[in-house]
C-alpha cells in the first residue's frame, strides 16, 4: 500500500474554491433516460488537490464535464444541483460567460492528448488560440507566452516543438503540451482526467512531479480523477470515492486509506499489490460489476457486490427498491454512506 503522510486536520472553514451540490446528471437515450451522476456533492479548498476516484463508469469524468458543462449535447443534462465557483453557479451562467470560464477560471487536462489536440494545427498555433480568446493581446505577444509556458512545462527547445504538429510530438510530451495549455492563463481550479493513464510509469511520475510543482508556484487547485489508488495517494489531500453515479466514501486522504469506512473503498485498497505478498499469489478482487445506468436501484448500489452476510437479504427488501441512504459523518470531514451492508464497522466479526 502506498504510504500516506501524516496530515493536520484542518479546522478553519473558509469559502471553497468550488462547491458541487447535489449534482444530477443524465442522458437521454433510446432505451431512456439514465442518471450517470445522482446527487453528488464536495467541495475543492483552495490551493488543495481532491481526488475522483472509482472503476470506469462510476461517473467520474461526468461529474468533470458537467462542472465546466461540456456534456454531448443535445442528449447530456444537468438536472439539478449546483456547481459553485467561488459562490457562482456555473449552472446558471450564460454560454458566453462559461466560455470565459473554460480556460480562464478552469483548464481541462484531458485523459488522452492526441484526441485532445487538433491534428492539423501546430503547437504554437494551438497554444496562441487560448491567449488570444482569453487575453486581450497579439499574435506575436500569444506565441512568445505559447513558448514561456511550454518552457515551463519541461519543453526542451520550446521554439522548435512549437513548430511542430501533435503526432511529431511524444506521449509523455503531448501530455506536457495539453498541461501548459490548461495552465496558459493560470486558472484558479484544473480539472485533470486521468492525466497519466496512456504514459509508462517513469514518464508517469514525471508528469505527477511537474504538476505539483506547478501547484505549489501557482497556488492552483486541482481535481485529480484516476482508478489509480497510487496516484490519488502520491497527489491529493482529500478524497472522493463514487460507485455507480454517488458518493460512497469522502474524506482526507489519511481519512480514506488509514481508516476506509466504506466496504467498497476498503474493496479497492484490498485489491493493491503489496511487496509483503506471497510471490505468485492471487490478488484480492472485489466479486461481481457496476450495475449498468439503466439497472440502478434506489438503495444502496454496492449491496449486490458486499461481502456482508445480510446483504442478500437487503437486495430482497422493498427497502433496496425504494429507499436512498443518506451519507453520514463518523468523524470531522469523513463521510460514508449509511448502510449497514455497505459500512466496514458494520460487519460482522469473523471468529
Amino acid at each position: 500500500m502506498p504510504r500516506i503522510p501524516s496530515k493536520r486536520r484542518r479546522t478553519a472553514l473558509p469559502q471553497p474554491l468550488l462547491e458541487v451540490r447535489d449534482l444530477v446528471t443524465a442522458f437521454d437515450t433510446d432505451a431512456g433516460q439514465v442518471t450517470a451522476v445522482d446527487g453528488v456533492s464536495f467541495t475543492v479548498e483552495k490551493g488543495k488537490t481532491l481526488g475522483l476516484v472509482g472503476e470506469s463508469g462510476c461517473g467520474k469524468s461526468v461529474t468533470a464535464l458537467s462542472i465546466i458543462r461540456l456534456l454531448p449535447q443535445p442528449m447530456g443534462n444537468i438536472l439539478g444541483g449546483k456547481v459553485l465557483l467561488e459562490g457562482k453557479d456555473l449552472t446558471q451562467i450564460s454560454e458566453e460567460e462559461m466560455h470565459k470560464v473554460r480556460g480562464g477560471r478552469i483548464g481541462m487536462i484531458f485523459q488522452e492528448p492526441l484526441t485532445a489536440l487538433n491534428p492539423v494545427h501546430r503547437i504554437g498555433k494551438q497554444l496562441s488560440e487560448v491567449f488570444l480568446l482569453h487575453k486581450d493581446i497579439s499574435r506575436k505577444e500569444a506565441w512568445d507566452r505559447s513558448i514561456d509556458i511550454l518552457r515551463k512545462v519541461g519543453i526542451p527547445s520550446a521554439e522548435v516543438r512549437a513548430a511542430e504538429y501533435p503526432h511529431q510530438l511524444s506521449g509523455g510530451m503531448r501530455q506536457r503540451v495539453v498541461i501548459a495549455m490548461a495552465l496558459a492563463c493560470k486558472p484558479s481550479l484544473v480539472i485533470a482526467d486521468e492525466p497519466t493513464t496512456a504514459l509508462d510509469v517513469t514518464i508517469q511520475a514525471q508528469i505527477l512531479e511537474l504538476m505539483k510543482e506547478l501547484q505549489a508556484e501557482m497556488g492552483m487547485s486541482i481535481i485529480m480523477i484516476t482508478h489509480d489508488l497510487g496516484v490519488i495517494a502520491e497527489t491529493c489531500d482529500d478524497v472522493v470515492v463514487m460507485y455507480a453515479g454517488r458518493v460512497a466514501e469522502k474524506g482526507t486522504v489519511e481519512d480514506i486509506f488509514k481508516r476506509p469506512a466504506h466496504l467498497y473503498t476498503k474493496g479497492l485498497l484490498d485489491s493493491i499489490p503489496r511487496m509483503e505478498n506471497e510471490r505468485k499469489s492471487r490478488l484480492k478482487t472485489i466479486e461481481g460489476y457496476v450495475p449498468g445506468l439503466l439497472e440502478l436501484p434506489v438503495g444502496a448500489r454496492f449491496a449486490p457486490r458486499s461481502p456482508h452476510p445480510e446483504a442478500g437479504e437487503y437486495i430482497q427488501s422493498e427497502a433496496f427498491k425504494s429507499e436512498r441512504p443518506g451519507l453520514v459523518e463518523i468523524e470531522p470531514g469523513h463521510w460514508v454512506e449509511d448502510h449497514p451492508v455497505v459500512r466496514v464497522d458494520k460487519m460482522p466479526v469473523q471468529s
